[in-house]
């Protein structure tokens, strides 16, 4: 029977204004996104022992002794092997999510804060924030070398709604956004979260746009981020005011910005989906995360009554594998406790 257990939760994050100006290649930057649940659990059981090492990936279905299965999922390997366990004990480490994986909402940064803050929780009894957050992206960065941004790792532990601006790469800095009800209340009804129906790789998409990129001069590159970076202004003051027909523009000029940072970015079902909307009413449309074929998107709809529902009725007209996924808004971000042990 467990002797100790540890438990955490981290949302994912969506509408990522500013996305790709949080890398090593922008310089500096600046994001506004919203987090979002359902996102990652963990949960982690402790016995006495010898030091044996249990994986579950609950979402495949999958179970297996880290020593002798090594390699299975690099992910939660590698941020079991950045922050360690301590020694003397066995344990069984869960980790799921119901979303889908490569849904381009930083569910694999989440999966990561959350395994991460369960583990340190366990090693230390305390739970940095930002701790969590350079741990996490040293995981995905460093030891698996992925082209990743900043910005996922730092929505999934603070929650809310922020402003990360990037000074200089990794170096951040975190400022929430104090939303009225009114404005929490008017993103909760008008929001939608659509998978597209098909997964996508970001760090692959990292790698076909820094290769659109090479041979561009700082100037340049700083020139082809900068609009990206002014939606992240835009919308971010647009959530402050409450004006979510404002914050709606600068979605669609987000999702304007990265076309024309690559063309693949904006894929076929994407534009397909946002002409819809457009006909229904919604008010702002972007692709979530680094874009690309798959994923997901972000739509806001219009304040009419039955707004919603009518778009979420429409998403499966675009291909029959897209669905909308219900969400809420999650103001609480990392979370890390230890029930107690009956008996």
């Amino acid at each position: 029977m467990p002797v100790r257990n540890v438990r955490s939760s981290a949302p994912v994050r969506i509408a990522d204004l500013g996305g790709w100006t949080d890398t090593w290649f922008a310089g500096s930057g600046v994001v506004c996104s919203l987090a979002v649940q359902p996102g990652a659990s963990v949960a982690i059981d402790v016995t006495d022992g010898a030091g044996e090492i249990v994986v579950e990936a609950t979402d495949f279905g999958d179970r297996y002794a880290l020593a002798e299965g090594r390699g299975r999922h690099p992910l939660l390997e590698a941020a079991i092997d950045e922050v360690g366990v301590p020694p003397g004990l066995d344990v069984v480490v869960r980790v799921g999510s119901p979303i889908p994986p490569g849904a381009s909402t930083g569910t694999s940064a989440a999966v990561t804060v959350a395994l991460v803050g369960a583990l340190l929780h366990l090693r230390d009894g305390a739970v940095e924030r930002d701790d969590v957050a350079a741990t996490a992206h040293r995981v995905e960065a460093v030891r698996l070398g992925r082209q990743t941004g900043i910005q996922d790792q730092l929505a999934s532990v603070h929650g809310g709604a922020n402003r990360i601006e990037m000074s200089a790469y990794p170096a951040a800095t975190v400022t929430p956004l104090r939303l009225s009800a009114a404005t929490l209340d008017g993103l909760q009804d008008r929001i939608v979260l659509v998978f597209l129906g098909r997964t996508h790789v970001s760090s692959a998409v990292h790698e076909e746009v820094i290769a659109s990129l090479e041979g561009a001069t700082p100037a340049d590159v700083d020139r082809r981020l900068e609009p990206l970076r002014e939606a992240a202004r835009r919308g971010a003051a647009a959530l402050v005011a409450g004006d979510l027909s404002a914050y709606g523009r600068a979605l669609v000029a987000n999702t304007t910005a990265q076309a024309a940072l690559h063309p693949s970015l904006v894929s076929e079902d994407a534009a397909r989906l946002f002409d819809i909307a457009a006909g229904l009413g919604c008010v702002g449309w972007k692709v979530n995360g680094a874009g690309g074929e798959g994923g997901s998107v972000t739509l806001l709809c219009g304040p009419e009554p039955g707004a919603r529902s009518r778009v979420v009725a429409a998403v499966s007209d675009v291909d029959d594998r897209c669905h909308a996924i219900d969400t809420t808004l999650d103001g609480d971000g990392l979370r890390v406790w230890s029930p107690g042990l009956a008996g």
